[in-house]
């Protein structure tokens, strides 16, 4: 399995195989993400209590889930590259952290848009808001212990080192709102109490 799994990863053969799956990967992620975004902007109901502020939400709630899946799948990744020295997993790593940054700054950056009708202000020092900050700080020390070093398999394990690190941030983030007394809303956990017309877009925006 091991022998495997090791031929898989090897730079040749994952190029070959990811060359052949990202054309029909993006196409799909296009795909879906117009479909949520039309449905979303423009033929979901406005909500009772928020209006069309809510819209928003179709932005927000992707990039924030993204931006925790992908540090999640970074962690597996770093840990992969350290235990079994796997040079593609920190090469991995390496792609993922500016991905995911972004998924996080736009994360931030709605809910500030998406916050300031409803609390009066762009920004508080919320435990979701914060966690989620703390979480594009990680990604930005990721990204710049890559760059710090000139031998790559030094610069892969110190971003490794702080990946795994930063991982018990994750749970933070999603539970902060349970553990503590906070102004962001509860998790959007596809609960049945969300209007079908308002939650299909939303999957849909997700998945893509």
């Amino acid at each position: 399995m091991w022998k495997t799994l090791h031929q898989l990863a090897a730079p040749p053969r994952l190029y070959q195989i990811c060359g052949r799956l990202v054309p029909w990967l993006a196409a799909a992620g296009i795909i879906a993400l117009a479909t949520g975004w039309v449905r979303g902007f423009g033929f979901a109901p406005a909500d009772y209590q928020q209006g069309e502020g809510y819209r928003i939400m179709y932005l927000h709630v992707p990039a924030a889930i993204w931006s925790m899946g992908i540090y999640a799948a970074m962690a597996v990744a770093a840990f992969t590259g350290l235990v079994w020295q796997m040079k593609m997993a920190s090469l991995a790593v390496a792609a993922m952290a500016p991905v995911g940054a972004v998924y996080t700054f736009i994360a931030l950056v709605t809910g500030a848009a998406w916050g300031k009708p409803m609390w009066g202000t762009w920004w508080v020092w919320d435990a979701r808001l914060t966690s989620e900050l703390v979480l594009l700080f990680l990604y930005a020390g990721v990204i710049a212990l890559w760059h710090a070093f000139d031998d790559r398999k030094m610069a892969g394990r110190a971003a490794g080192i702080l990946v795994l690190v930063g991982v018990v941030n994750l749970p933070v983030i999603h539970y902060s709102v349970e553990w503590w007394n906070t102004l962001h809303q509860g998790s959007t956990r596809m609960q049945q109490s969300i209007d079908p017309a308002m939650r299909s877009p939303l999957r849909w925006a997700i998945a893509g």
